[in-house]
């Protein structure tokens, strides 16, 4: 993963002093601030019992004005748990999902996947709610803090996340493609692969060019399937 995907990890080691880097390094991956438009969430009891493959939702991210997102740091591969069982207690959860290919028993499969691995966010007034009760949540490792108190996200970073969210809830990141520049493929069978992109089309569509043995091939994929290589110019 990107060194974003990390940055929540080293913050909670260092304390708030590396807050700054860790929100240049998230914002590297997200376009302009933006919510979604939706109703406020009504008062109606949460389940008792809550699956762990949660169906993701649009989320309203317009907060009271004592409200903050705060980083939730889960065990391994339970981030949807954690969003889950959050859910069920009342809290207001977010998991930031994308789309991503995986390899086992030698065979392809594109899952869901956490963009920020281990990480999720949660709607918190730390003077209204039992927030302490996060850290013994299933699922959840503990609340990132700064000294005694958690540590709050800067606004307008996870209601980004929310606005470049689709129906299926899958974050879609901004990403300025150009032709001839060099990409690396996230989903398919060539999943983790080079190229270089030689074409864009406006129904999302690229052609990505790639050497293959001792031969070159084009490949005609969805426009997701393909991030550019950090720093990488056209050629």
């Amino acid at each position: 993963m990107s060194e974003a995907t990390d940055a929540p990890a080293r913050q909670a080691e260092s304390g708030p002093t590396r807050t700054s880097k860790t929100t240049m390094l998230i914002e590297q991956r997200i376009a302009a601030p933006k919510c979604v438009s939706a109703p406020p969430a009504g008062e109606a009891s949460p389940p008792s019992r809550v699956p762990e493959q949660l169906a993701p939702t649009k989320l309203n991210c317009e907060l009271s004005q004592d409200e903050r997102w705060y980083v939730v740091h889960a065990q391994p591969r339970r981030e949807a748990l954690a969003e889950a069982q959050l859910a069920a207690q009342g809290f207001h959860a977010f998991l930031p999902r994308e789309m991503k290919t995986v390899r086992h028993a030698r065979k392809l499969r594109t899952v869901q996947a956490a963009v920020f691995p281990r990480y999720l966010f949660v709607v918190l007034d730390l003077d209204r709610d039992r927030w302490r009760s996060v850290n013994g949540t299933f699922g959840v490792t503990r609340l990132l803090m700064a000294e005694d108190r958690p540590l709050a996200v800067p606004k307008g970073i996870v209601e980004t996340l929310i606005g470049s969210t689709d129906d299926k809830g899958i974050v879609h990141f901004e990403q300025s493609l150009r032709p001839g520049q060099a990409i690396r493929l996230i989903a398919g069978p060539f999943a983790e692969a080079l190229g270089v992109l030689t074409r864009l089309d406006g129904a999302g569509r690229v052609e990505v060019l790639m050497k293959i043995l001792n031969g070159e091939v084009r490949l005609n994929l969805s426009r997701d399937w393909v991030k550019p290589l950090i720093g990488s110019d056209a050629i």
